[in-house]
Formats: C-alpha cells, structure tokens, sequence
C-alpha cells in the first residue's frame, strides 16, 4: 500500500514527511489503553475483530510458506543494505549502558538508546535521524505515535533514497498464546530491521497473516494494535526528524534508565 493510500483511508490527515500536522491525538496512550480494554471485554465475540482489523479474512494460512518467505525476504537486499546493516548492528553492540541518557520527559521507550545509535551513525557520515510520528485514529485504525531511525543516502545524481532502522524488530509482532510456528517465524525476523518501506511493507504483509492464523487455531481475533493498517503507519505516518535530543530533558537519574540498559542488553544478546 503506497503512503498517500493509506492517509487517505486515514480521512486525509495533514502534514508531510518531516512534518508533523495539526489534528493529531495527544491522548494515543489513554486511548491505546481503551482499545485493550474493549478488545479484551468483546474480542470473545469476535465483535472486536469485525470493528477493528481491516485485513482480509482467508482464513489459515500455511505459516511455513510464511516461514519461507521471511526467509526470502532477508536474503533479498541490494549491497547499500547489506553494508548499513553490518554497520548498524556493529554500532549498536558498541554502545554501553553508562552512555544511555533520559532524552525526553515521560516513558523513554529506548529513545535514549535510538539517539546514541543516531550520534554513533553520524560520526559515521550517515545522514541519521530520530523519526517520531504520530497519526489520529479513523475508522478501523486506532490512533497512536512511534519512533524509529532513519538514513537519507545521496547519490550520484542527486536523488536521495530514505531507509528505515527499528532497533527492537520483533517486539512489534508479539502476540499471545502463539503456536509454535508463529514463534519460529518470530525469532526468524531481523532483530534490528534495516531496509527500506518498500521492504518494511512486505515483512509487515507476512507477519499479519502469520499472526491472523496463530490466534484463529486458538480461537482468538486479531487485536487493532497488530492489524496491517496500525502496524503501516507507524513507519508511514508523517514524522518529525530529530538529529539530538532536546538539551533539557537530557538528564541520567530517571528510572527507565536501567529498563533501557536492560533492553539494551536483551537486544545485543540476539544480534
């Protein structure tokens, strides 16, 4: 699905790459938290589904050709990738816990981690950045905000060409009571994906399905927060660029830090 397609299933939200336009939510966490809890009192029924999810319904799946096309999707990536991912996952077993700061006011989230991988990626020549996007919820797609890295690489002819880091990969695909095969699926994802949308998309495309078809064999609907449209704007949601974070807020006393130093190390481990 092309960006613009999904902002106008969005009702037209403003704003443009690198921008973040008027009209967005800034209760996305008291909102997410309403959404679980209705999920959870109707998901049941099954009511939840039909009001939430937006993907097409075909019922199981054979999760190994998934399996496989995970697989092929990995392999498949041109040499500018292949190198910026080396570069990014030897970066991130550099950073130590003692060079991670609270960068902003309220849950941290890894920022702190994201904006030690920008610094070290800049010192690189990478034109690296924080993105923080943040979307308002429409129809069948809940409202809510992300944050992630990017790198604009220039070349020759003066076109520029956008690729996207998530440091924790996985996490955006956990689900409950997975089977077995969902889980190898899982595990069989990058643990730091670099690629680009184009890329993104297509991982997002199997996981869905894959995630669909786990929860039906338990008899359970797919939750709005990993339906293929939540999941899509994350990365596709117009987005505010930051290279450092803001002077004050930047400070090492809060308690998140060694919640970010453990995560830190959890990811280091799977790299």
């Amino acid at each position: 699905m092309a960006t613009g397609d999904l902002w106008m299933r969005l009702g037209g939200v403003g704003g443009g790459v690198g921008d973040i336009g008027g009209g967005f939510s800034h209760e996305s966490e008291h909102d997410l938290a309403v959404m679980v809890s209705d999920f959870l009192e109707n998901g049941s029924s099954g009511g939840t589904e039909s009001r939430w999810s937006s993907d097409s319904d075909s019922g199981f799946c054979d999760l190994a050709h998934l399996a496989d096309k995970i697989s092929y999707y990995k392999k498949s990536v041109d040499q500018y990738v292949s190198d910026l991912l080396s570069v990014v996952n030897s970066l991130m077993l550099s950073i130590k816990g003692i060079d991670l700061h609270t960068v902003k006011s309220g849950p941290c989230n890894a920022s702190c981690i994201r904006f030690s991988l920008v610094k070290l990626l800049r010192f690189s020549g990478f034109d690296a950045a924080v993105c923080a996007s943040k979307w308002q919820g429409s129809g069948k797609v809940p409202g809510g905000d992300h944050e992630y890295i990017d790198v604009v690489n220039y070349n020759d002819t003066g076109s520029s060409e956008r690729f996207i880091i998530d440091i924790d990969f996985r996490s955006h695909f956990e689900i409950a009571r997975a089977v077995h095969t969902y889980d190898y699926i899982l595990n069989s994802l990058p643990v730091v994906y670099v690629g680009s949308l184009t890329k993104l998309n297509q991982f997002l495309q199997v996981m869905v399905e894959a995630a669909r078809s786990s929860l039906k064999q338990n008899s359970m609907p797919l939750p709005p927060w990993r339906s293929l449209a939540y999941l899509q704007a994350k990365w596709q949601a117009p987005y505010n660029r930051k290279f450092k974070p803001d002077e004050q807020d930047v400070n090492s006393t809060s308690p998140e830090h060694k919640q970010c130093s453990g995560r830190l190390k959890r990811l280091q481990s799977l790299i």
